[in-house]
Parts: C-alpha cells; sequence; structure tokens
C-alpha cells in the first residue's frame, strides 16, 4: 500500500500530458494570500496561453454576498518546487467580469505605469528586501523566544550560528532552494537581529517582474511553513511591547 508521502511525490509526467497549474492572488487584506488549482491539458510557459478563471469574493472579503464573481488574469508563471515536473504556480491578479480591476488590484496600476513606454526605455532594476518572523503555531510566539517572555538582547542573531541561536534554519534554506527552482531571482538570505526573524531578498529584476517575483516567493514561504506547522510574519512588529 502506498504511503501519503509516495502518492504527493508521483511523478505526472510518467502518466499523463496534464499538468496542474496553482492560481496564487492576493485578498482583501492586501497580505493575504490566495490559491486554488486547476488542470491544464498540456505544459505552459507563456501566461497569455492561460486561461482566465473565477472565484468567489465574497469570501476573501472582495465582493459583496449577492455579485461575489471576480476574475483571475494571469500574467506570470513560475515552476511549482511543490508538485515539480512541469506543474506551475500562476501569479494573478482581480477583476471585475466587466473587466474592471477589482479594489484591491494595485498590479493593474503598476502594469499601466511599467509598460509605459518611457519607464521601458529606462529599465527600471529592484531589489527588495523581504523581513519576516516564524512564530510557533499554536501560541503565535517567536522560535527561540520562551513562551510568554522574551529573548536576551540583539547582538548574537544576527547572521548568528548555532542551536540558541538561529532558528528555522530548516525552513529558511528550503524556501531559498525552492524560489531558485521556482525561477524567482532570489539573491540571498540571512538571519535577523531578533531570534526567529530572518530575510531574503529578491533582485535584481527588472521593472513589474519584481513584484510577481517577490509576491510568489511569499507564497512559497507560506507553503512550506504550512508543511513546518510554523506560521509566518511579515509584520515588521509582531510581538506587540
Amino acid at each position: 500500500m502506498p504511503l501519503l508521502s509516495d502518492l504527493i511525490n508521483l511523478n505526472l509526467s510518467e502518466s499523463t500530458e496534464k499538468v496542474i497549474a496553482e492560481y496564487i492572488w492576493i485578498g482583501g487584506s492586501g497580505m493575504d494570500l490566495r490559491s486554488k488549482a486547476r488542470t491544464l491539458p498540456g505544459p505552459v510557459s507563456d501566461p497569455s496561453k492561460l486561461p482566465k478563471w473565477n472565484y468567489d469574493g465574497s469570501s476573501t472579503g472582495q465582493a459583496p454576498g449577492d455579485d461575489s464573481e471576480v476574475i483571475l488574469y494571469p500574467p506570470a508563471i513560475y515552476r511549482d518546487p511543490f508538485r515539480g515536473g512541469k506543474n506551475i504556480l500562476v501569479i494573478c491578479d482581480a477583476y471585475t467580469p466587466a473587466g474592471e480591476p477589482i479594489p484591491t488590484n494595485k498590479r493593474h496600476s503598476a502594469a499601466k505605469i511599467f509598460s509605459h513606454p518611457d519607464v521601458v526605455a529606462e529599465e527600471p532594476w529592484y531589489g527588495i528586501e523581504q523581513e519576516y518572523t516564524l512564530l510557533q503555531k499554536d501560541v503565535n510566539w517567536p522560535l527561540g523566544w520562551p513562551i510568554g517572555g522574551f529573548p536576551g538582547p540583539q547582538g548574537p542573531y544576527y547572521c548568528g550560528a548555532g542551536a540558541d541561536k538561529a532558528f528555522g534554519r530548516d525552513i529558511v534554506d528550503s524556501h531559498y532552494k525552492a524560489c531558485l527552482y521556482a525561477g524567482i531571482s532570489i539573491s540571498g538570505i540571512n538571519g535577523e537581529v531578533m531570534p526567529g526573524q530572518w530575510e531574503f531578498q529578491v533582485g535584481p529584476a527588472v521593472g513589474i517582474s519584481a513584484g510577481d517575483e517577490l509576491w510568489c516567493a511569499r507564497y512559497i514561504l507560506e507553503r512550506i511553513c504550512e508543511i513546518a506547522g510554523v506560521v509566518v510574519s511579515f509584520d515588521p512588529k509582531p510581538i506587540p511591547v
């Protein structure tokens, strides 16, 4: 009898041309990530070849219950490090059925700016630092902190090594490799000044791709933390003082 891990790791290319596309979008808070998967008849590398899709915006705080359909447009594709093979992650932005960007769709305005000929001619490059904190799931308290208490003063944790200084490195390294596999231009990682706090950098990336890659990297981190049973917070001050 196969184990669950055996089924998760099935290589679809051995038995079918079909692939799985995970459509990813930003929810109503502007920070929560949502996704759902669909089967495609074969591999796709060009976003313009992907079908649009829809979701229930009333369940994500992005549409009223009596008119809840929201349409996903797929502008960016990355390799899927979780399913492997030719399966893909698809970064999407959201529109009304009439084709208008919903209020939380900030990518639409950005795309207008970055596609302007004057901006294209400048070829703007970006490098983005993303700090985050890993939290113990049941108590929402940072890894490496005593429950309900506080760690020692900062100093040994920044870029530190050792069981008493670096907490969650397996998650961090898994994320690093998964982003490289996906095709994200992640350029580095490091431990930050607080126990349980880390940082990764995306870039150099050109134009709007910097934002697409950052959000995909955030999604990958959320999924890895889901597997590890750890909560990730992008809040710069996750613990009230």
